[in-house]
């Protein structure tokens, strides 16, 4: 009872956050999350969508993800700060998407380990330089000032287990979902467990960097991970069930953009065609959306034509 009034009581708290104001909401036993503004990366929310989130180790804290930009991370620090003065033990960034991985900076000026999926790290050398580039030209000079790519030296090929600050973690990559180097973090202590991008909450999940078919399978397979509380990539947290939320809109995007290409549409009229009532109230949904559609119908082409 208690977790679920937790849990309405962020899901109406959460919108009302602002990007100049960030407060720690704590999930759990020692266990933190900082939740994302809701909408596209804008310079009114500065680009701060993404969620990231605190464990509080015995001798150290374990940050998950660290923002969209050195600024972002500075406040980040503090407000750690303001929670415990226990030094920073590990940076684990969960997949390379840049709302999540460029406040690393400020952890790595303290000589803090940064850790991350091999493949995650493959993917921040080959393309989030440009990322850069762009988060520039749309938050601007200022508001990026001291932001620089730095990528994680520790990395891991699989799923794996670690003890951090004495606290015991399980590092779980569950294939190729969201993106190709995945990491959800379990905390065994409170069965909280960061999802990075492969579940989220009232935003439209990304397909670009998705495998769909290995996505919805690791999205119902969640019961097998023993975690009891989900914090989503976007959006408050969830109970252990709330990563049905991902996968029902990816089967129903799958649905209709399958009815409309067996039915002959163009890939622009799928675009246009391809609405999803259900799930226009999500953020992203006039942009991610659409993008969706198209990649889905790209991606049944190329199945069709491998026939």
């Amino acid at each position: 009872m208690l977790q679920r009034l937790l849990i309405l009581w962020l899901c109406l708290a959460a919108p009302l956050a602002h990007a100049d104001d960030l407060r720690p909401v704590r999930v759990a036993d020692r266990v933190y999350a900082f939740i994302g503004l809701p909408g596209d990366i804008a310079p009114g929310n500065r680009g701060r969508i993404g969620n990231s989130g605190f464990i509080v180790g015995d001798t150290g804290i374990i940050v998950v993800d660290t923002g969209v930009s050195h600024r972002h991370g500075l406040d980040l620090r503090a407000a750690i700060r303001e929670v415990s003065n226990l030094p920073v033990a590990l940076v684990i960034v969960t997949h390379a998407v840049q709302e999540f991985l460029y406040g690393t900076t400020v952890f790595a000026a303290e000589s803090v380990p940064l850790l991350c999926h091999e493949k995650s790290a493959a993917l921040m050398r080959e393309r989030c330089e440009h990322c850069l580039e762009n988060l520039r030209l749309i938050l601007g000079d200022d508001e990026m000032a001291g932001t620089r790519l730095i990528v994680p030296t520790d990395t891991v090929p699989a799923s794996a287990e670690i003890q951090v600050a004495g606290r015991q973690l399980s590092l779980i990559h569950p294939g190729w979902a969201s993106t190709p180097g995945d990491l959800m973090v379990l905390d065994r202590a409170t069965g909280v467990m960061f999802t990075g991008g492969v579940v989220v909450n009232g935003r439209i999940p990304e397909l670009r960097d998705g495998r769909f078919a290995d996505w919805v399978a690791a999205l119902e397979a969640f019961d097998a991970f023993g975690a009891s509380l989900l914090v989503p990539g976007y959006g408050a947290p969830l109970p252990s069930t709330g990563a049905r939320l991902t996968r029902d809109y990816l089967l129903a995007l799958d649905r209709r953009v399958r009815e409309l290409f067996d039915g002959g549409a163009s890939l622009m009229e799928a675009v246009e065609q391809g609405t999803l009532p259900d799930y226009a109230g999500w953020s992203g949904y006039e942009t991610v959306h659409r993008k969706n559609v198209l990649g889905r119908y790209l991606q049944l082409e190329l199945e069709d034509l491998a026939r």
